[in-house]
């Protein structure tokens, strides 16, 4: 079955962090937050969508 590198990495990586929290979601959250304070990349966000009220029935 053909694998993807790349995939693997991210799920590797992602293990390790998760795992130096004991899995604790808030803790994982609260880690990312604060590294995305501290780095210097650009943020990009986006306006909310908006979505058109259903008219008439189907």
């Amino acid at each position: 079955m053909w694998e993807d590198k790349i995939v693997n990495d991210i799920r590797r990586i992602r293990e390790e962090h998760a795992s130096k929290f004991e899995y604790n979601l808030d803790d994982i959250f609260k880690d990312l937050k604060e590294k995305e304070s501290k780095t210097q990349n650009k943020k990009v966000s986006f306006k909310p969508k908006k979505y058109l009220k259903p008219t008439g029935t189907v």
